[in-house]
C-alpha cells in the first residue's frame, strides 16, 4: 500500500510515496526550500508544489514543527507565528483537494523509527531525538507514543535547549564536532535524569554522519543510536498516519 508523506522542516519542505509494507519511499523525495517568513499560505504552497510534482491525489500525512493537537497547530518556534491556533489540517484539505492528516514532525519520525528503524521491537521507553534547525522529540513507552512532548524546549543553563544543542546552533557559531559535542551530552543526560529511558534514538540530518558525534557523547547510561531511517523517517511516519484516513 503506497500513502503520500510531506515533512515541513525549518529549512526544506520535503516529501514522497511511501510504501507502507516496507517503511520506504517509493520514489526519490522532492523538496523545496521552506519559504521565509514561514507563514501559513507560503508553506501550504510549498506543500502543494511537492504533492504535485508526483501528481499524487490520496490522502496525505503532513507534518508540523510544534504542537499539534486535532489538526490545530498550538506552536510555532521555528515558523512564522501565524500558524498558532490555525486549523492545518482544514487549511491544507481544502488547498489540496484530498484527505490530509497533520502530526508533530518528530512524533512522525519516532513513529517510522519504532515501526521500521532503529527502535522496532524495542519495549520500556525510548526518546527519538531529531537533530537539525531545533530539535524534536517523540517519547514512547512500550512502543505507545506520548504526542507533542516537545523536549528541544527544555531549558539548558538558563536557554532553550534547542537554541545550543541543535545542528543550527552548531553551524551558527562554527563550532567543531568536539566543541559542540558536550552541548548534546549535557542535553541528553538531563533529558536521561527526567525520563530514565533504555534507548536513545538520534534523528534529523544528523543521523546521517553518526560517526561525526556519537563517539564523542559520554556519561549516558541509555544506548544512543543513529535513527535508520535517517532524515527520511519524517516522510514515512506521516504516510503512516494517513494510512488511517
Amino acid at each position: 500500500m503506497n500513502v503520500f508523506g510531506v515533512d515541513i522542516g525549518g529549512t526544506g519542505i520535503k516529501g514522497a510515496p511511501v510504501d507502507l509494507d516496507r517503511g520506504a519511499l517509493t520514489q526519490e523525495r522532492f523538496k523545496v526550500l521552506t519559504p521565509h517568513p514561514a507563514t501559513p499560505q507560503a508553506v501550504i504552497d510549498g506543500v502543494h508544489e511537492v504533492v504535485s510534482h508526483f501528481g499524487w491525489d490520496g490522502p496525505l500525512g503532513v507534518t508540523f514543527p510544534g504542537v499539534v493537537v486535532d489538526g490545530v497547530t498550538r506552536t510555532a518556534a521555528n515558523v512564522d507565528k501565524g500558524w498558532i491556533g490555525l486549523d492545518a489540517r482544514k487549511l491544507i484539505s481544502e488547498r489540496l483537494g484530498m484527505p490530509v492528516v497533520v502530526l508533530n514532525d518528530a512524533d512522525a519520525a519516532g513513529i517510522a523509527e519504532m515501526a521500521f528503524g532503529a527502535g522496532r521491537g524495542r519495549g520500556g521507553t525510548t526518546i527519538v531525538l531529531t537533530l537539525g534547525t531545533g530539535i524534536g522529540s517523540a517519547l514512547f513507552t512500550d512502543g505507545h507514543l506520548i504526542p507533542n512532548t516537545e523536549l528541544g524546549h527544555l531549558e539548558l543553563r538558563g536557554h532553550d535547549a534547542e537554541k545550543r544543542a541543535s545542528v543550527k546552533a552548531r553551524e551558527d557559531e562554527d563550532l567543531s564536532w568536539e566543541h559542540w559535542a558536550h552541548r548534546p551530552q549535557k542535553y541528553l543526560a538531563h533529558v536521561e535524569m527526567l525520563f530514565s529511558p533504555e534507548l536513545f534514538v538520534i534523528g534529523g540530518g544528523i543521523s546521517r554522519k553518526p560517526e561525526k558525534f556519537l563517539p564523542l557523547i559520554h556519561g549516558i547510561s541509555a544506548e544512543i543510536v543513529p535513527a535508520e531511517l535517517q532524515n527520511n523517517a519524517g516522510i514515512v511516519g506521516a504516510a503512516m498516519r494517513a494510512a488511517t484516513l
